[in-house]
């Protein structure tokens, strides 16, 4: 999401600029993007993953773009994390959650999102699926929106056609045995169903590995299981809008 115009200055200074830019707006929100109420389970989570050499103008581009959605008005919360350890190391996650199926209906405009996206994220990054899930209270511990934390631990789960109703049942009998947020959404569309996500957001990678006996799912479903991925993310304050302050 790049504006075009020519370049006069050495692409890091244009890049730190930005990111003074986002951290000026971001101190000006309106109060109602400093903490997001569910108004219901439905969640947007997309993936984009930034071209070989191009990471530091996608990053600018990104958040020049998050400049328009302040702009604009937007009134929803959008997440960004960078992946840390996984399969697709510097992809970028970016969500919105607590969302009614109204709500959905309501973004901002469709037509000037995507004419701001076309310089901004086209020329920097691959869009590699945008997915729209429901929140699973009953399997969770903790509300449809993360707490904003430094790290989360995100599990994406492909089942065997078939499994979802037997999978989901087994994780509503062992939900009392969850300690700390643990967060369960189910893909309505966007890719390969049945497919689950679970975020477990954690102030730091040691709170991660030190809760390892809740990563592991229990034994009773591993044979509806197609598929299992486990990914580190980092929250990227800069890359995000109207979160509430980080938890620690």
């Amino acid at each position: 999401m790049r504006v075009l115009e020519l370049q006069t200055q050495p692409a890091w200074q244009g890049f730190v600029r930005c990111i003074g830019i986002a951290l000026c707006f971001a101190a000006i929100l309106p109060t109602h993007l400093s903490s997001q109420a569910a108004d219901g389970p439905y969640a947007r989570i997309g993936i984009l993953r930034p071209h070989d050499g191009d990471t530091v103008d996608f990053e600018a581009g990104y958040i020049r773009h998050l400049d328009w959605h302040r702009q604009a008005n937007d009134r929803w919360t959008w997440y960004g994390w960078t992946i840390s350890n996984g399969e697709r190391p510097r992809s970028f996650v970016y969500a919105t959650f607590g969302h009614s199926a109204a709500s959905l209906d309501n973004p901002v405009p469709p037509a000037d999102d995507e004419r701001d996206t076309i310089p901004n994220i086209t020329p920097h990054a691959k869009f590699e699926g945008v997915g729209i899930y429901e929140f699973l209270p009953a399997l969770s511990r903790g509300t449809g929106v993360p707490q904003p934390t430094a790290k989360v631990e995100l599990l994406t789960v492909e089942l065997l056609p078939g499994s979802a109703q037997g999978f989901e049942s087994i994780l509503s009998s062992e939900r009392s045995f969850l300690k700390e947020e643990t967060l369960w959404y189910r893909m309505i569309a966007g890719g390969k169903t049945p497919c689950y996500v679970r975020f477990r957001p954690r102030p730091s990678l040691s709170a991660i590995l030190e809760s390892k006996d809740e990563q592991e799912l229990p034994g009773t479903v591993k044979g509806l299981i197609a598929t299992t991925t486990v990914e580190i993310l980092n929250l990227r304050p800069t890359m995000s809008y109207g979160l509430p302050p980080l938890q620690k």
